[in-house]
Parts: C-alpha cells; structure tokens; sequence
C-alpha cells in the first residue's frame, strides 16, 4: 500500500519534466509515491503531444492517481473562479487540492502567490 496523498501537482510541473528541466524530474521522483494530478492536467499535459508522441508521455503520467471532478469540486471551482478570478482551469485545480486536502505544486504565482494560499507549494525555480 502507497503512501497517502500529499500533493497536487500542476501541469507545469509535468511540462517542465517533459521539457528537460531538472529540478521538476528530481521533484517528481521525491514525490512520486505521494502525489496525485487531476485530469484537467491530464488533459493539458496530453494536449501538448502529438499522437505519435504521446506514448512518452503516458508511463510517466499513469504513475500518478487521477482525481476526478464532481459536483463538490464543480461548486468550490466556480466559487474561487469568482472570488479568485481564476480560469476555470486553475480554479478546478485550487478546488480539488482544498477538498482532498493536498498541497499544490505548482510554478503559476502569479495566480497562486504562496504567501496569499497556504495550500500551495512551490517545489523549485528556473
């Protein structure tokens, strides 16, 4: 049995792992057995390959648990997409990270200032 779920990753994170970044793939690996991604960034990381290429991309995306949207996560994200001004991708991903409790990894600060969301972690720069 994995350990329990900490983390949300955000699909820069996996972008910059498939971009060559080093410090994402050295994250990814810390993370790996704690770390979920939702299917928004499912669908945004598959979105940058072509279908040739996207077998690369799933073994490494599959590792990870999926979390779905439903009503609950549907109602928190358009909340926060109002309060927030947030588009509605983010907000699903901020809404999910609040209900499961996880921290969100993620590079984005202009929209997610870590010192403004407490459930928001910045794993490294460029």
């Amino acid at each position: 049995m994995g350990r329990p779920l900490k983390i949300l990753l955000d699909s820069v994170i996996l972008i910059d792992h498939f971009n060559g970044v080093a410090a994402a793939t050295a994250y990814l690996h810390r993370v790996r057995n704690m770390a979920a991604i939702s299917v928004v960034t499912r669908a945004e990381v598959l979105t940058g390959f072509t279908p040739p290429n996207e077998a690369l991309a799933r073994p490494v995306i599959d590792t990870f648990s999926v979390l779905t949207l439903d009503r609950e996560a549907a109602d928190l994200a358009a909340q926060l997409r109002r309060e927030h001004r947030w588009k509605l991708p983010d907000a699903f991903q901020a809404a999910l990270a609040q209900i499961h409790k996880l921290q969100l990894a993620t590079r984005n600060v202009k929209d997610f200032p870590p010192e403004k969301f407490s459930f928001v972690t910045v794993p490294y720069g460029l």
